[in-house]
């Protein structure tokens, strides 16, 4: 009798063990840390790194870090370049996809203004990705539109919700999507923390992801 239970209990636990995680089946997380540091009235350096991971604590599957210029055309206007590299391991529970390295350079331009009371911000993006997976060398170029607002809740605390819209140059059009919504709080005038939920679609994938953020500002000009 009991090798028989053992028999039944082999049988269902079979399925479950065998059962595969894919990218879509877990809450993932991404962790950002970015800075901003004014040398002058007009030029300011960007720094910044993030951790992508398809689960919450584990699994972590991008390093991304990053070094740019911003310039301030003008008191709501900013023209950024920025270069970044990227460690992408996109393997997860034996599914089979490639590692990658990448290095991007893209040109950007951030508007902010304000509709009635309401502050909106528009991110205008034009990336330039090249890509090394196995010795074999690829470069491809896309689109990036992001339109938000950044809410004043109280002195303290603040919501943020944003879209990001994905084109690439060349082949399908549209690839990808981000729709991002998140409480932040100010710990002081020019710094804050942000916890938010980001739906990130991609490539026919719906991924849910916990995004939290670290955003720092500071000013270098006196000690230059």
């Amino acid at each position: 009798m009991k090798t028989i239970i053992a028999f039944i209990a082999l049988a269902f636990a079979m399925p479950l063990c065998h059962a595969q995680k894919t990218p879509e089946s877990s809450l993932g997380a991404w962790y950002m840390l970015d800075a901003t540091h004014a040398i002058s009235n007009k030029i300011g350096i960007k720094t910044g790194v993030q951790l992508r991971s398809y689960e919450v604590f584990d699994n972590i599957n991008l390093l991304f870090v990053y070094t740019g210029i911003n310039y301030k055309i003008s008191k709501n206007t900013i023209f950024t370049v920025t270069y970044g590299y990227l460690d992408i391991d996109k393997t997860y529970a034996d599914i089979g996809f490639p590692h990658l390295y990448e290095n991007r350079i893209y040109e950007q331009l951030s508007y902010k203004h304000k509709l009635s009371k309401l502050p909106i911000s528009h991110r205008l993006r034009i990336e330039h990705r090249f890509l090394n997976y196995k010795h074999k060398l690829d470069t491809k170029h896309r689109l990036r539109y992001c339109l938000g607002s950044k809410i004043p809740l109280t002195e303290d605390f603040f919501l943020n919700v944003s879209n990001e819209f994905f084109a690439n140059l060349k082949k399908s059009t549209a690839r990808e999507n981000r729709l991002y919504a998140a409480v932040g709080l100010n710990i002081s005038k020019a710094n804050n923390i942000q916890l938010g939920y980001l739906n990130h679609k991609i490539n026919g994938l719906n991924l849910h992801r916990l995004q939290v953020g670290i955003f720092i500002k500071t000013d270098l000009r006196k000690k230059l």
